[in-house]
């Protein structure tokens, strides 16, 4: 922002913030507000009527053309300044101005028309520095709005990195500690379900660590993400546990890390863990038309009456919707159990 101390700003007026082509095409897509437009010929309008009666019949058209005329050329200009809001730019629109005019007084004065020079050079300084000084407003409130969308969006993204590590604290602690209690468990016991219980788990952490630095990732990455995941849980669960895994050949698709994995947690922890037969979890995926939808489904005890939404399954919600804002996830009965059904749109970019 310009400020009072900078004297430069009395000959070189302008915001010093220069945005790069990626800044404007990030935060720099406000369409021109047509309003302007018919605010400002609407205002000139008003005020050639209400001077008109002061000119002669002779000069009265050219006044109103030359009025509008220079009208559209300065709403042009702005509309140029809008698209390029630097310093320079603006700098170079005001003296251009400036030369226009000087220079077309000095040829009115060359040409015989000395007392209309004279006669109409305050009025044209007046109509210059009205102008000069729309532009510079204009520019300076540009530069602010395109800097308020870059902070919007950053903060935007900066809620999604942190909702993405909320979503991994939220999907590591109680399991990590439940499988390394099994863990010692079976090594202090000498079980032979300790070394591929161990296995598993380290191929797991490292699959997942360094996902939840990711915004987004394959869909291929995050189901073998989830396999590990199942794999760890039967060899704790053993036959309480059953699962299946269809997933279409043909997809291909990019989604906020752990979401799957989120469903398929919240499907053990409520359809399968509380019942003593166990059950089952089926996750399956395909093309519906133009939508990719992803299902997990349990045969546990469906959904409780009047049940609400808890943090892991609405910073889910919120972070799908940050990256995919057409996408949707539900939860319904399944008669029995209970399925979510995860709606992504094709293209699958974010």
């Amino acid at each position: 922002m310009p400020r009072l101390e900078d004297f430069s700003q009395w000959f070189y007026p302008g915001s010093r913030r220069v945005f790069t082509p990626e800044e404007m095409a990030r935060g720099g897509t406000q369409l021109w507000p047509s309003g302007i437009d018919q605010y400002v010929f609407v205002n000139v309008v008003l005020l050639l009527a209400a001077f008109s009666h002061q000119m002669s019949k002779g000069t009265r058209p050219v006044a109103w053309f030359l009025a509008l005329f220079v009208t559209s050329i300065a709403l042009g200009v702005a509309r140029w300044l809008w698209r390029r809001p630097s310093r320079r730019w603006l700098n170079i629109a005001c003296y251009g101005l400036a030369l226009v005019v000087t220079a077309a007084l000095i040829v009115l004065a060359k040409t015989g028309w000395r007392e209309v020079a004279i006669d109409h050079a305050a009025l044209a300084v007046v109509v210059m520095t009205a102008i000069l000084s729309a532009w510079w407003g204009l520019t300076v409130y540009r530069v602010d709005q395109i800097e308020a969308r870059l902070r919007e969006l950053a903060d935007q993204d900066a809620a999604l990195r942190l909702s993405t590590r909320l979503a991994a604290a939220q999907i590591q602690p109680h399991f990590l500690f439940n499988t390394l209690a099994s863990l010692q468990h079976w090594v202090d016991t000498g079980d032979p379900r300790a070394a591929p219980l161990l296995r598993d788990f380290t191929a797991y952490l490292r699959a997942t660590l360094p996902m939840f630095e990711r915004e987004l990732q394959p869909l291929a990455d995050e189901i073998e993400m989830v396999r590990r995941y199942l794999a760890i849980m039967q060899a704790r669960l053993g036959e309480r546990l059953r699962v299946d895994i269809a997933m279409a050949p043909d997809i291909d698709a990019q989604l906020p890390p752990g979401l799957v994995l989120t469903l398929v947690e919240n499907a053990i922890a409520h359809g399968v863990e509380p019942q003593l037969r166990g059950g089952s979890i089926d996750i399956a995926g395909h093309r519906d038309g133009n939508r990719l939808v992803l299902t997990v489904r349990d045969d546990g005890p469906g959904l409780a009456p009047g049940w609400t939404e808890r943090v892991g399954l609405a910073n889910t919600r919120r972070r799908l919707a940050s990256a995919f804002p057409a996408a949707t996830l539900t939860l319904a009965d399944a008669s029995p159990g209970c399925v979510a059904t995860l709606t992504l749109p094709i293209p699958l970019t974010p």
